[in-house]
């Protein structure tokens, strides 16, 4: 999912569109919205009385991981945080 497809879901979102409804549009899993929900979860409701999201914080999540598997993925073998 590209940043500006976390914008049209946000929107769609926002306008109080089903997230069955707004994986048809955009044509993703229901599953992959969902997971998306998740991950920009603002941790308060939203005018629609559900859990908030923000296209911006799913994107800089989304980074956050990337870039922590990226130094997991360059370690030496056997290499501890100790």
């Amino acid at each position: 999912m590209t940043q500006d497809d976390r914008k049209t879901l946000e929107a769609r979102y926002n306008a109080g569109q089903s997230v069955a409804g707004i994986a048809r549009a955009m044509q993703f899993n229901y599953s992959t919205i969902y997971k998306e929900l998740k991950r920009g979860d603002t941790g308060k409701m939203d005018a629609n009385g559900r859990a908030g999201y923000s296209a911006a914080l799913g994107q800089q999540r989304l980074y956050n991981k990337k870039q922590q598997l990226r130094y997991w993925a360059d370690r030496p073998a056997g290499e501890t945080d100790a």
